[in-house]
């Protein structure tokens, strides 16, 4: 991954360094060991830039190598980007408005320093920074005996971003049962890489009960074909691994398939799908198959479990009489400023509810883990609880 991305690492390291140098180190009359000093840390940056792009792999063991320096980058790299960008700005407001030039400097390094500690702030408390997001969804065709059914949707653990934190998995069970959820429901990427990073945490999210119990479906990285250090036997046996450990904490894993749930005379159903993305993501959902049995003469309130958001307008609103489909996967992109988040640039639904004119709704988790990186700003790590009301 880093490897993709190395030209925009080095470029994002290098020139702002170098404008600032330009601007305000290079003078003749600056001491030699104030440049030095000046280029040291960047120097450094970009050797670990080349070393880790080359050699990475996204192996539990060295995740947190790469974590590391992913953070160091954030906190050095990104604010002194934004100096430049706000400088450059600035510079050519100041030619249409020359006072604006004597604070051009002052701003320029005030942007940096708010960059700076959104980074820090992110990076230190916005992993266990927990949210309970509640809303309602009312359906005509939801059953009189289901209404105020309570859903926890919980979505994108990525445990080994809780390697630093692990008290926090338990702070999330703890929070989940205080909701008195009725169903429990996880849609997807419970790991990044490796079913070990399971082993920790097999205890305390056996801990997750309801009455109705704990569905799951697999995300992209349950797959676990990110970890390029395995081979396709390793990967499938690891696969079958994470299958298994779910069972034995109680979770019932659904692979396009889904479970009806009775309450007096009526029902509803719980569907899960495996991975569904546009590429380069798994597209292995199989609705047909997913709803197979399910009586077609009556209309049934069905909820939907599918990791990608983008399946809801791709397939499950063309194709089924879905009222509600639960995602995650976005996670916002782990950052939210005022409502604005660069994941909206890529994902139609990136979080929160969603309806279309019939009333048929999607609600997209921001997740609770990382991926690469245990940074959230905005984007806090959030449990859903979803209020099923009956029209």
């Amino acid at each position: 991954m880093l490897l993709r991305i190395l030209p925009i690492l080095i470029l994002t390291i290098l020139v702002p360094d170098l404008y600032i140098y330009y601007f305000h180190i290079h003078h003749k009359h600056r001491a030699r060991w104030i440049k030095v000093l000046f280029w040291a840390p960047t120097a450094i940056l970009l050797l670990l830039t080349v070393w880790m792009a080359c050699s990475e792999t996204l192996s539990p063991q060295n995740m947190e190598a790469i974590e590391l320096y992913l953070t160091f980058y954030m906190l050095f790299a990104l604010p002194k980007t934004i100096y430049m960008l706000v400088s450059l700005a600035g510079k050519l407001v100041g030619r249409f408005i020359p006072p604006y030039r004597k604070i051009n400097t002052g701003i320029s390094t005030t942007c940096a320093a708010v960059t700076f500690m959104v980074m820090a702030y992110g990076t230190v408390f916005g992993p266990s920074h927990l949210k309970v997001r509640k809303t309602e969804f009312v359906s005509q065709d939801l059953p009189k005996i289901f209404d105020g059914y309570r859903i926890v949707q919980l979505s994108d653990l990525h445990l080994v971003s809780f390697k630093n934190h692990p008290e926090t998995v338990k702070d999330i069970v703890d929070l989940v049962q205080a909701q008195h959820p009725d169903l429990i429901v996880f849609t997807g990427d419970l790991v990044s890489t490796d079913v070990t990073e399971m082993e920790p945490y097999l205890k305390t999210l056996a801990q997750l009960k309801a009455p109705d119990g704990v569905y799951s479906i697999l995300g992209n990285h349950d797959y676990m074909t990110y970890a390029r250090y395995m081979t396709p036997v390793e990967q499938a046996h690891k696969f079958e691994q994470l299958k298994q450990l779910q069972n034995t904490i109680g979770w019932k894993l659904l692979l396009n398939e889904h479970q009806v749930l009775h309450k007096g005379s009526d029902s509803i159903a719980i569907i899960g799908v495996e991975n569904d993305g546009k590429p380069p993501f798994p597209e292995r959902g199989d609705l047909v198959r997913a709803q197979k049995g399910l009586d077609t003469t009556q209309t049934v309130f069905k909820v939907l479990l599918s990791h990608d958001p983008t399946h809801w307008r791709r397939k499950v609103l063309p194709e089924t009489d879905i009222q509600l489909t639960l995602s995650g996967h976005t996670h916002g992109m782990q950052l939210m400023l005022f409502g604005w988040s660069p994941s909206q640039h890529i994902y139609p639904e990136w979080h929160g509810m969603y309806q279309d004119e019939h009333g048929r709704a999607l609600n997209v988790s921001l997740g609770l883990g990382g991926a690469l990186i245990p940074f959230r700003f905005g984007a806090w790590p959030e449990i859903n609880v979803i209020t099923l009301r009956s029209k």
